[in-house]
């Protein structure tokens, strides 16, 4: 089997796998899966990711789903480090990570926001309800960030899982016009992670549709 990542530009979650692949320095083909034509509802997606869901990877014969089980694959088969060895140092990058993955991103996924705006009769703006919650997270992982084990990344000085969820959520919030003064630690970190390589051949703008 070919080593496919079926992603779509502009999603966080196919953002922080196309780093890590990046960071395993796998050559990969990528699949467009256009969340704004529904692809994603289509049986023949479903039959790769049940949840219909973005991204899928496909690799070493199977196809994976979930993008943080995806990263930890990636840094387990491919020896990338981006999960510490040590219990406790390996709690602290996935609490970060999940700060982030599991907390800010599922409730400003666009499907929800859009739903709110239905829901609220417009009355809510999607702009309204991402400055509500991307702000809160962020002020969370900032706290987390505020302690003697961050360095140059946001785990000693060596990328983790939590770099990888972090400079693509910050991308969401620059694209909400959330600014980022109150956060000076997160854009710190931003800013050297986002002159690595890996990271900036992963950035959305690289595989932005020639229409938008």
């Amino acid at each position: 089997m070919e080593l496919i990542l079926h992603d779509y530009w502009r999603s966080s979650a196919a953002y922080r796998v196309r780093i890590a692949l990046n960071l395993a320095a796998l050559n990969y083909e990528r699949s467009v899966v256009d969340l704004l034509n529904a692809d994603h509802k289509d049986e023949s997606f479903i039959a790769l990711n049940p949840q219909g869901l973005v991204p899928a990877l496909a690799i070493d014969g199977h196809v994976l789903s979930q993008s943080l089980a995806i990263i930890e694959y990636l840094s387990e088969t491919r020896n990338l480090g981006l999960i510490p060895d040590h219990p406790m140092e390996r709690w602290r990058v996935r609490a970060i990570t999940y700060c982030i993955a599991m907390e800010i991103h599922p409730i400003c996924n666009l499907s929800v926001s859009q739903l709110v705006h239905e829901l609220s009769e417009r009355k809510i703006s999607i702009k309204e309800w991402m400055h509500e919650f991307i702000p809160k997270g962020l002020a969370a992982v900032e706290r987390y960030l505020g302690h003697s084990e961050t360095g140059k990344y946001c785990h000693g000085d060596s990328v983790s899982m939590a770099d990888v969820c972090l400079v693509p959520q910050v991308y969401n919030a620059k694209r909400w016009d959330i600014s980022l003064t109150k956060y000076p630690i997160i854009s710190q970190i931003t800013s050297r992670l986002e002159k690595l390589d890996e990271f900036q051949r992963a950035h959305p703008n690289n595989f932005k549709p020639k229409e938008i």
